[in-house]
């Protein structure tokens, strides 16, 4: 069964050169979830960038998520938050935004972090960075959580191609730095659902 697909914006983003790409790729194949990536932005341009990738995801029919604001993805009208930063502000996501949002839990490196955050309330285990850097062990991570718990969980691949595309059983694969570097990123993900059988 092919996975659904999650599309991470790239860090440090600016608005007005994104747009235009995001837009393409989001046209070359149904995505599920969107995240905003925050890199190191600080709030003033995140807040900007989360405008408006909001807008034109949420009109592609993806559930947008910001990092780690709560009150950000209350003000703009986002479908949920990717918590970052452990298991207390994963806690306070849950109370604040469940069952109205989307609360996912990321930065997830051990099968301990994994079970910890997959204990509560969370919509998604996240395996993989959302920087654009390859994360070696995320796939064995993702492969064993898919095969043991119902929680879904989503691997980033990062370096993703239309020969490599692998969610490792995961319900959801996360694609990035290979889209926003390729030639033509539209192209290069139509190829990547291709191989993965994910309907246009």
């Amino acid at each position: 069964m092919a996975p659904q697909l999650y599309l991470i914006t790239p860090p440090n983003a600016e608005p007005d050169s994104l747009l235009p790409t995001l837009m393409a790729v989001l046209s070359a194949a149904p995505f599920s979830a969107l995240l905003v990536a925050r890199g190191e932005q600080d709030d003033a341009a995140y807040a900007q960038l989360a405008s408006a990738v909001v807008n034109v995801g949420q009109g592609a029919g993806c559930a947008v998520l910001v990092e780690d604001d709560i009150a950000l993805a209350g003000r703009l009208g986002a479908d949920g938050v990717h918590v970052t930063s452990g298991p207390a502000a994963l806690k306070a996501a849950i109370a604040a935004l469940k069952p109205a949002m989307i609360v996912g839990a990321g930065n997830l490196h051990s099968r301990h972090d994994a079970m910890t955050a997959g204990e509560m309330d969370v919509d998604y285990v996240f395996f993989g960075g959302t920087d654009g850097k390859v994360d070696a062990p995320a796939g064995d991570l993702a492969e064993w959580w898919a095969q043991t718990f119902e929680v879904p969980s989503v691997l980033s691949q990062v370096d993703a191609t239309g020969q490599t595309a692998d969610a490792r059983g995961a319900e959801f694969l996360a694609l990035s730095q290979s889209l926003w570097s390729a030639a033509e990123p539209a192209r290069a993900m139509q190829e990547i659902a291709a191989s993965l059988g994910v309907a246009p």
